[in-house]
């Protein structure tokens, strides 16, 4: 049953995930797991004083050893099996919580089991009570279930059968109860452990998303920033020469997006970074115009829902600073409307290749609203890029007259 993976030799698969059981692999656990498991085997005081009271014969004497080998036996096997009882890390896949050497200590057990019966008598019988309890965690609950209603119905008829025997109830009642308690515990306990490995899978895909956002944002932000920055250093050099006031002028508007973008930067990482579509409508002017590229925008953003505000301002920057960066274009026209924003240029299209990092970033944005996002190429020449959204449900329908477009 032991799996050993091709490079280092570290065993996985159902054992692995059985023996993996935080919380019960240290010194302090395993002696608490020891305590709850042991302390139940005063319920077999009365075999140990039937067999003490006929010592001095071999019979007697036979049934202390037995009796003693159980003891011992039932702990190993429960130390072996405690993850089944408190719960494993990971689902189990296998139709057995154990690996065969659980499935034959089992076995042992329930021959040392029959002969404390045979030497001991009736009273050696209670060890049938460990041997159903220890059932439910050797099998799955409902194949120990059927185990140890087979064993209460054994002891029952054995009662009726055997000489010497009285109908004694107790120990089939020590059974039934004993059953009943362990499966809800086990239960309980496994059902505990699944909630906390929840908590933890939950705590992880938060710490991936948010890992995520951050990306994104930076993205964005440093993407657009640095575009512009690049764009007014390039004409601030070309400046130097024939006009030093603009181009000292040019030098301070680049301190100035420097210390915008570390701002926006330090908002993004904080975790509070919102995007202002106004504000946005601003920066795409003034950085179309940096780059000598003709800006047909709106003047407003009154025509676009509140709920999509925020993503036709990540899809403007998007857009207006691929224009920049890629295109060659000579003209950049937006257009927003009730159903989102459109972004067209004049350029060479879609390059070969696969999505960039902001659009990607920007198809998660929009699918996290609802929204759909097309991006491609335009006949004879340019290119569109486009986030719409049907009407929020809370929105009344806007006023077609609305519609923004320079």
């Amino acid at each position: 049953m032991s799996e050993r993976n091709a490079e280092g030799g570290r065993t996985t698969g159902p054992r692995a995930q059985l023996l993996d059981h935080t919380g019960y692999d240290t010194w302090s656990g395993r002696v608490v797991a020891f305590f709850f498991a042991g302390i139940w085997l005063v319920f077999l005081s009365d075999a140990f004083s039937a067999a003490w009271q006929q010592r001095q014969t071999l019979r007697a004497d036979g049934g202390l050893v037995v009796l003693v080998l159980f003891v011992v036996l039932y702990l190993v096997h429960f130390s072996h099996l405690r993850a089944a009882v408190w719960g494993t890390r990971g689902s189990v896949p296998s139709r057995w919580y154990v690996t065969p050497i659980g499935i034959a200590s089992w076995a042992g057990l329930c021959v040392l089991a029959a002969l404390a019966t045979v030497t001991v008598g009736q009273k050696g019988a209670a060890t049938w009570v460990f041997l159903a309890v220890s059932g439910l965690w050797t099998f799955r609950v409902r194949i120990g279930l059927v185990v140890g209603a087979c064993l209460v119905a054994l002891y029952e008829f054995l009662t009726f059968h055997v000489d010497g025997w009285t109908h004694d109830v107790s120990i089939s009642m020590s059974m039934v109860l004993a059953m009943l308690a362990v499966t809800g515990g086990m239960i309980a306990s496994q059902r505990q452990r699944a909630l906390a490995e929840a908590r933890e899978e939950n705590a992880r895909l938060a710490i991936q998303d948010e890992r995520n956002r951050m990306a994104r944002d930076v993205h964005d932000i440093l993407g657009h920033s640095l575009t512009v920055i690049t764009v007014k250093a390039e004409l601030a050099a070309r400046l130097l020469e024939v006009s030093p006031e603009r181009a000292r002028a040019e030098v301070a508007d680049l301190e100035r997006l420097a210390r915008d973008a570390l701002a926006d930067v330090r908002q993004a990482v904080a975790g509070f970074r919102e995007m202002s579509l106004p504000a946005e409508l601003a920066r795409a002017r003034a950085s179309l115009a940096t780059a000598g590229i003709e800006a047909d925008l709106p003047t407003a953003a009154d025509a676009v829902p509140s709920h999509l505000r925020e993503l036709c301002a990540w899809t403007l920057r998007e857009g207006v600073t691929n224009v920049i960066r890629h295109s060659g274009a000579t003209s950049c026209k937006v257009i927003l409307d009730e159903h989102g924003i459109t972004v067209t240029d004049d350029g060479v299209g879609v390059q070969p290749g696969s999505p960039g990092t902001g659009l990607l970033g920007l198809q998660e944005r929009a699918e996290a609203v609802g929204a759909r996002l097309v991006a491609g190429s335009l006949e004879p020449r340019g290119y569109r890029l486009s986030v719409t959204a049907p009407p929020h449900p809370r929105q009344s329908d806007p006023d077609p007259h609305e519609r923004v477009e320079a």
